[in-house]
């Protein structure tokens, strides 16, 4: 038995990939108004309630993953020495890692 709202959700959910992939900051608008009254309505509020930073960063070319990447692996380390050591600890293993 096929759900054909969940068939367009899929459909939509492709273009979105797409359209990621192709920075194409042009179509979001246009896809928020098909996938607003679909199932993907609660991700297009998210989108919406947020819309000049997804469009920024559609448009940008510029990206912050290199700083978030260090930020992960310092939290990943503070997580697995949790209450084991102080600073100099941390600092040393963050420096050899």
């Amino acid at each position: 038995m096929v759900a054909p709202s969940l068939i367009e959700a899929a459909k939509l959910a492709k273009q979105f990939v797409a359209m990621i992939k192709e920075r194409a900051a042009g179509k979001l608008d246009a896809w928020l108004a098909m996938a607003s009254g679909t199932e993907l309505a609660s991700f297009v509020q998210g989108l919406q309630r947020d819309h000049a930073a997804v469009r920024a960063a559609l448009a940008e070319r510029w990206s912050t993953s290199p700083v978030e990447g260090q930020i992960n692996k310092l939290k990943t380390l503070k997580r697995q020495m949790f209450g084991r050591a102080k600073l100099d600890l941390l600092r040393t293993r963050l420096l050899a890692a």
